[in-house]
C-alpha cells in the first residue's frame, strides 16, 4: 500500500496545504479517503488517476473532508471513467451528494453507489479488509482500519528436495493444495511451506479527541495516521473544537505500539513554525512524521 497525501492542512485551505485528501493507492486500484476542496487538483501534481479511483471513504461530513466530492466525481466521468465507484461515509452522505448532482446537472458516465456505514460496519473490498470505528468530534466522525491480504508462505525449497522432488510444476502444487502426491505417497504441504504473512494494517482517523475507539482501530498498525490540529501548548483550543495535539497524537501511537506515525490535518498557525511542530512530534515518537502535501509513504512491499 503506497498512500499519497493530497491535503494536510484543517479548516480552510493555505498556500502551504491544502484541506484533506489523501490516495491510498493499492496494486489495482486507488482509493481517496476524505475529498476536500481542491482535491483534484492536487492529483494533477501527482501519479493519481482519477479514473483508477474504485473507492472514496468520507470520515465525517466537514466541508474540508468533502467538499471536493462532486468536483472529483464529475472529472472522473469526463476521463472516461466507466469502472463502477463506491462513496462510503457517514449518514447523511447519500442524500447531500444526490442532491448536488442532481441540481447541478451532473451526469455520470459510470455506476456510482453510495454506502453509509455506522460504528462497528467491516468491508472487503479488493482483497482488504475495513472497519470502521466512530471517534469523538464535534461532528459524527470516523476511523478506519484497513488490513491487507495475506501474503503467502513460501516454498521450503531445502525440504521438498529432501524429498527427491526436482523442481516442476509440482512445486506450484505444493504452495496451492493442502495436500501433494508424490510417488504414490501422500504428504501435507503446511510441512513444506513457510507460515503466510499477515497482511499490513493501515489505521486512519478522522478528525477526533483521544478516545477509546481511536485505540482500537491503531492497535499495533504498521501505520497511523493521526490528526494533530494543534500542539501541545495549545490543548484548550484542541478540545474546544473537538482536535487532538501533538502530543495526544504520540500517546496514542506509544500505547498502541505501531510502526510509523505521520500526522495531518494541521493548523495554518504553524506557517513558519514547521520545525518546532516537527520537533514536539518527533522527540516523543521518533518513528514519527510530519505529513506535508504531496508526501508519499509506502507500507510493505
Amino acid at each position: 500500500m503506497k498512500l499519497q497525501f493530497l491535503g494536510t492542512g484543517s479548516g480552510m485551505p493555505s498556500k502551504q496545504r491544502n484541506v484533506s485528501g489523501l490516495a491510498l493507492v493499492l496494486p489495482k486500484v486507488t482509493w481517496l479517503v476524505d475529498c476536500g476542496e481542491g482535491t483534484q487538483h492536487q492529483m494533477l501534481y501527482t501519479k493519481v488517476k482519477p479514473r483508477k479511483v474504485t473507492a472514496v471513504w468520507v470520515t465525517h461530513l466537514h466541508g474540508d473532508h468533502m467538499f471536493g466530492l462532486p468536483g472529483f466525481l464529475s472529472t472522473r466521468s469526463a476521463l472516461d471513467g466507466t469502472d463502477p465507484l463506491t462513496v462510503y461515509g457517514p449518514k447523511g452522505l447519500k442524500k447531500w451528494l444526490e442532491a448536488t448532482l442532481r441540481v447541478t446537472g451532473s451526469h455520470l458516465g459510470y455506476e456510482l453507489n453510495v454506502i453509509e456505514f455506522t460504528d462497528g460496519d467491516t468491508f472487503e473490498q479488493d482483497g482488504h479488509k475495513i472497519t470502521v470505528r466512530k471517534l469523538e468530534h464535534r461532528f459524527p466522525s470516523y476511523g478506519f482500519r484497513v488490513t491487507g491480504p495475506e501474503k503467502p508462505g513460501t516454498l521450503r525449497v531445502d525440504r521438498v528436495r529432501e524429498l527427491g522432488i526436482p523442481s516442476g510444476p509440482i512445486y506450484k502444487t505444493i504452495k496451492e493444495q493442502e495436500r501433494f502426491e508424490y510417488e504414490g505417497k501422500w504428504y501435507d504441504s503446511k510441512e513444506y511451506v513457510t507460515e503466510p504473512t499477515p497482511g499490513k494494517i493501515v489505521a486512519i482517523l478522522g478528525d477526533t479527541t483521544p478516545c477509546e475507539n481511536a485505540r482500537l482501530l491503531a492497535e499495533g498498525a504498521d501505520l497511523l495516521v493521526h490528526e494533530a490540529t494543534f500542539m501541545e501548548s495549545e490543548q484548550p483550543l484542541a478540545r474546544k473544537y473537538g482536535h487532538s495535539t501533538t502530543r495526544e497524537a504520540t500517546t496514542l501511537a506509544k500505547a498502541s505500539a505501531v510502526g510509523q506515525l505521520i500526522v495531518t490535518h494541521i493548523s495554518a498557525r504553524y506557517v513558519g513554525r514547521e520545525e518546532e511542530f516537527e520537533q514536539e512530534v518527533v522527540s516523543d515518537f521518533p518513528s514519527s512524521l510530519v505529513a506535508t502535501d504531496f508526501l508519499e509513504y509506502t507500507v510493505g512491499d
